[in-house]
């Protein structure tokens, strides 16, 4: 086939345009609907191309949508544009991935099997990526898209957020199966008779009939177990919180000058809190100006505000800024959360030391083996990884606590609540973020821990969004001002959780369906292997 450079180029606008319609499909555009046919693009594109075309068409998909997705990485202290660069070619060579094995099952399966790999293959990948050692990032997966439908993501409960991911891209898949012959192509060089009509005049081939049916099939059934779950009402004792929005400029949260203002406006938030009668009163990550464990001022100043508001205090507290790069003969530090008992002869605190760590923030991964001097990353923090799932003992309830992005981590929410919690707050400071859509991004992947877990899931963060989503995932109130403003403003939200006992599947059995999955993949990858490239 002579060179075609339109050819190259109509692949190059299908894949940009599948990397479009899936950014749009997330926080802050929140238009979830394109994701059921966002891959659809890339998958015409790449289908029976050759496997580095088909790899590098996917690669460059992967890491335009990252980019799009991660925009806002930016703004955080010594990040540069070349780590950036990095990042979204680390994240989008798993779109490489999926690229070069789709594509291989297609120069030798025919297209129905082929198709019905896809989902197998993404899957994988996706819980690779969010599992990977200190590279691991189970953020921006395809079920995330689908945060505003409950309906659709009761499923979770069973499956974890991993089948909606599943259930999205067999939809694409289907859709494509529509488009594409029923035969495989031999040719290795692009083509352009894929989106003609399949040879067959009677209508759908027979396999390409059980493929649609049972997707369709899928769909309706997944709809039909959200409406059964979401008709069903939350019953329990219920327990009274409120959530504290400090607001602090991330310039003054480490600001020896500012550490007497920043406990005023707690304390007087707090005191605005205390006017709903509590139970417990929430303030974010890190909210103290300095450990209470160090500062012992500042310690008795947290009891008097608990003792005055007469409730529990959860807050978080740390003895040195993320992002920060660490000075000499710095002591090891923990990023902790504390439970405050509202009578001062209650003098030991419950406390939390945060397990999964941010990389580059508050620690340096392999820093005796990897230079990372060499792409420019300073050694920052020096945190200490905490070793127990701690849950918090409150006179109405038991509740764990995550710091930061640990939240985005099935798994880890899943421990804390085999470990006996009924709800879990998650404490945490955006501020370094500024305006943009991350806190949206990590609000919607919380609805997904509830969703998993059958509980009420609380935000608490510095500069928002802080709200409280309930089993469902639906999120039922958040701080605003005003205006319907829900970051960067400072307030308080009053609001009841129901403490729950878990006893859902993906609480007792974690991911067994990306185990599946990923045995899927591999096992068309070896019937396709033994077909080889010749029938």
């Amino acid at each position: 086939m002579a060179f075609n450079p339109f050819s190259y180029l109509k692949d190059f606008l299908l894949a940009l345009f599948s990397s479009l319609l899936l950014i749009l499909s997330f926080p802050k555009f929140d238009l979830g609907f394109l994701a059921w046919i966002g891959f659809l693009p890339l998958l015409i594109s790449i289908y029976g191309k050759r496997l580095s075309y088909a790899f590098l068409l996917s690669l460059a998909s992967g890491s335009l949508f990252f980019l799009g997705i991660f925009y806002w990485i930016l703004v955080v202290p010594n990040y540069t544009a070349l780590h950036h660069a990095l990042l979204a070619i680390y994240l989008g060579s798993y779109f490489g991935l999926f690229g070069l094995t789709f594509t291989f099952l297609s120069n030798r399966l025919s297209v129905i099997p082929t198709l019905f790999a896809a989902p197998f293959i993404w899957v994988s990948l996706e819980y690779i990526r969010g599992n990977l050692s200190f590279l691991s990032l189970p953020w921006a997966f395809l079920g995330h898209s689908q945060y505003q439908y409950p309906v659709l993501i009761q499923i979770a409960s069973l499956t974890g957020t991993y089948s909606i991911s599943f259930l999205i891209m067999m939809v694409n898949a289907a859709l494509a199966s529509l488009l594409l012959g029923v035969k495989s192509p031999r040719s290795s060089q692009p083509i352009d008779n894929l989106l003609s009509p399949p040879p067959r005049k009677g209508g759908l081939g027979g396999a390409k009939k059980i493929f649609v049916a049972t997707t369709t099939s899928l769909v309706i059934l997944t709809f039909i177990y959200g409406w059964f779950i979401l008709a069903q009402p939350i019953t329990g004792n219920r327990l009274k919180i409120s959530l504290v929005q400090g607001n602090i400029e991330q310039r003054k949260k480490w600001d020896p000058s500012y550490a007497q203002e920043i406990i005023r406006i707690y304390k007087e938030l707090s005191q605005e809190a205390s006017k709903d009668r509590p139970a417990l009163i929430i303030w974010p990550e890190t909210a103290t100006p300095s450990s209470i464990i160090r500062d012992p001022e500042i310690h008795t100043e947290i009891k008097k505000i608990a003792r005055d508001a007469f409730s529990y205090l959860l807050l978080g507290s740390a003895q040195h800024q993320k992002f920060k790069e660490k000075g000499a003969k710095r002591p090891d530090y923990f990023n902790s959360a504390f439970l405050i008992h509202p009578e001062f002869r209650f003098l030991r605190n419950q406390r939390y030391d945060k397990i999964r760590l941010f990389p580059f923030g508050e620690y340096l991964p392999y820093k005796e083996i990897i230079p990372w001097t060499l792409i420019n990353v300073r050694e920052s923090g020096d945190y200490v990884p905490g070793r127990k799932f701690a849950i918090f003992e409150h006179p109405e309830s038991r509740f764990a606590a995550t710091i930061c992005w640990e939240n985005i981590f099935p798994d880890l929410v899943r421990q804390f609540v085999k470990h006996g919690a009924q709800f879990v707050v998650n404490m945490t400071n955006e501020a370094h973020f500024g305006q943009t859509a991350a806190p949206y991004q990590l609000a919607a992947i919380s609805v997904f821990r509830a969703v998993e877990n059958r509980i009420f899931i609380i935000r608490c963060a510095n500069t928002g969004i802080s709200c409280i989503i309930d089993p469902n995932g639906r999120i039922v109130d958040r701080v605003k001002n005003d205006k319907g403003q829900d970051i960067f403003v400072r307030g308080v939200l009053s609001g009841w959780v129901i403490p729950l006992e878990s006893r859902t599947i993906y609480t007792r059995y974690g991911d067994w369906l990306a185990w599946i999955a990923m045995v899927g993949a591999v096992a068309f990858l070896i019937v396709a292997a033994m077909k080889g490239r010749e029938r």
